[in-house]
């Protein structure tokens, strides 16, 4: 199970013993997160779990209870910050254009938005000091967040990342940017023109050919009469 949070609380996790394992009686319960083993188990029938105070990112990751028996049976929980809703297919743009990419947390309020774009394996870090003419970020609402790319050339094609702050910590969305040449929707109408320009020169040269040949064909009947008389 996942348990999202964004903000400090008291949580509770609770592994109850399905009925069809109610032959399984001398049970050994352990509770662990990751591979520490926390030893504070409250019982109830079929039931055990424990109380967490999340109040800072540290405590966030994987929580498990393990009922061991003749068999061994298992349950996970994850505790996360809210995962940020970006775009999972590339956004696609011409050279020239403009690109808007958004970001959401619908759920969840951040305290801060940051956007960075990916330069070889490090992470930059767009604010105003960075091409104030080229980006510009627009908070639409406390929940979504804009990044628009302005004039776009080649050298904008790549990844970028939204990142939103909250009480427990920061979460990323990824998305990707692809700017083609003006030229790429041209190829296609090229290629046709081309062909037709092809086609149209084969047809030309044929009825030039089969003019000549004609003509040959009417000289050769001339010089044969010519011949005869």
């Amino acid at each position: 199970k996942n348990i999202t949070l964004d903000r400090a609380a008291r949580v509770e996790l609770s592994c109850r013993l399905d009925k069809k394992y109610s032959h399984l009686k001398s049970l050994q319960v352990t509770w662990k997160r990751g591979n520490e083993t926390i030893r504070h188990i409250n019982k109830t029938e079929n039931s055990w779990s424990i109380q967490l105070r999340i109040l800072d990112n540290s405590k966030l990751g994987s929580y498990s209870c393990t009922l061991k028996d003749e068999e061994e049976i298992s349950a996970m929980f994850h505790l996360q910050v809210p995962k940020i809703e970006g775009k999972e297919k590339p956004i696609v743009s011409y050279e020239g254009d403009t690109a808007v990419m958004i970001c959401n947390s619908p759920e969840y309020t951040p305290i801060a938005w940051t956007w960075y774009v990916t330069n070889g394996s490090e992470q930059i870090a767009i604010n105003d000091s960075l091409l104030a003419d080229k980006y510009v970020i627009d908070r639409i609402s406390a929940n979504v967040t804009h990044l628009k790319i302005q004039k776009l050339t080649k050298e904008d094609d790549g990844v970028y990342w939204c990142e939103a702050a909250f009480e427990l910590g920061k979460s990323k969305g990824k998305l990707k940017l692809k700017v083609l040449s003006l030229m790429v929707p041209l190829k296609p109408f090229l290629a046709i023109v081309s062909e037709v320009v092809i086609l149209v020169t084969l047809v030309f040269l044929y009825e030039m050919y089969s003019k000549k040949k004609e003509k040959c064909a009417e000289d050769e009947r001339e010089f044969d009469q010519v011949e005869q008389l």
